[in-house]
């Protein structure tokens, strides 16, 4: 289970997730491969193990190289990201946070976009009753 004290993590160990988190799984080769700018091979292992002592990443044998997974699943940690971003950014405002994003597009929303949000909004209200 990801140690969710620690949610600072370096840029480097951002880095680091949001590759794994979009291929589902990475070896450390693959990663190294992906940074921006990488470091040493040897120090983006050690970054790998920090981030499975820390919790963030968990790792499968595949023969002499250790496959790194996340602990946990994608879309938990992104509610939790979004979460962070909007307390620190948007003094905890969804609704700011909500106009950030669309006035960031320009106000151009598809039908469906526009759908989906209607319906957020609605199942919310009735939350709220």
């Amino acid at each position: 289970m990801p140690d969710h004290s620690s949610h600072h993590l370096s840029r480097r160990e951002r880095q680091i997730m949001d590759i794994i988190f979009a291929r589902g799984e990475a070896a450390a080769a693959e990663v190294h491969a992906a940074l921006p700018d990488a470091p040493s091979y040897s120090a983006v292992r050690a970054l790998l193990r920090i981030l499975e002592e820390k919790g963030h990443l968990k790792h499968r044998e595949d023969g002499a190289r250790y496959i790194y997974l996340p602990t946990e699943a994608r879309g938990k940690a992104s509610r939790s990201a979004l979460q962070r971003v909007v307390r620190t950014f948007f003094d905890g405002s969804l609704s700011s946070a909500v106009a950030a994003l669309v006035d960031a597009e320009g106000g151009k929303l598809s039908a469906d976009e526009l759908k989906r949000l209607e319906a957020i909004v609605a199942a919310a209200k009735k939350k709220t009753r």
